[in-house]
């Protein structure tokens, strides 16, 4: 009984935030590099599967001018919660344990219900862009099956297009910014503390108030 008031106490609790200088990216990305070192079959499988999946998905929406922007970009914005095997992988290699690949997809389940929401927070924002894409797509005068790098280079040639394209690429960075913003660190509270999904968004939002240049800063390495 005590063992449960625990756990549901640390889902609850929300986390204070630091101030975090911009140098610290440097040691955050060698505590990654060494996690991929300590093991590497399942940090690299994950990179392969996302490899894969994003070449299979690009590949899908070719000649669909409206499906390839919004697959693109939908893609990182899926990314977080893609990214909760290697957080997994990440937090027992802190307990001292080695994980295989099957063992570290059980991050997915051991805050199921917080993770699923996560998911469709960042499913709905990735609906959102599809439709702004399609509506984009109509605005421009592309047509179904026209090839992608043609539409674009018409669309950038036409100087009536921007202001419109200007406005277009002003609000997907502004989506993808505040998807950034309440996903920075959701994952890794959920799945290291169990925190559930409105918790650990708030501190993800908090974190990026208290630390914007820096998380900025670390957005540029970590989306390349």
């Amino acid at each position: 009984m005590n063992t449960s008031l625990d756990q549901a106490s640390q889902a609850t609790a929300i986390p204070s935030v630091r101030r975090v200088p911009a140098g610290r990216i440097v040691s955050w990305l060698h505590s990654g590099w060494r996690d991929v070192v300590a093991n590497p079959i399942p940090s690299l499988a994950y990179g392969l599967l996302f490899g894969i999946g994003g070449d299979l998905i690009l590949l899908a929406s070719i000649g669909r001018p409206h499906l390839f922007t919004a697959a693109l970009s939908g893609f990182f914005l899926l990314a977080p919660l893609l990214a909760v095997g290697l957080y997994e992988l990440s937090r027992q290699h802190a307990a001292g344990t080695r994980p295989t690949f099957i063992e570290s997809l059980r991050g997915f389940r051991g805050n199921g219900r917080s993770i699923v929401l996560f998911g469709l927070a960042l499913g709905t924002a990735a609906l959102i862009w599809e439709r702004a894409s399609v509506i984009g797509f109509g605005l421009l005068g592309g047509t179904p099956g026209v090839n992608v790098r043609q539409f674009i280079s018409e669309a950038v040639a036409n100087s009536d297009n921007t202001v419109f394209l200007i406005l277009w690429f002003v609000l997907g960075g502004l989506l993808a910014l505040a998807t950034y913003a309440f996903s920075i660190v959701t994952a890794p509270l959920m799945v290291d503390r169990k925190a559930d999904f409105v918790t650990a968004a708030l501190v993800s939002l908090r974190s990026f108030a208290a630390n914007t240049v820096t998380l900025l800063l670390w957005g540029q390495p970590s989306s390349c």
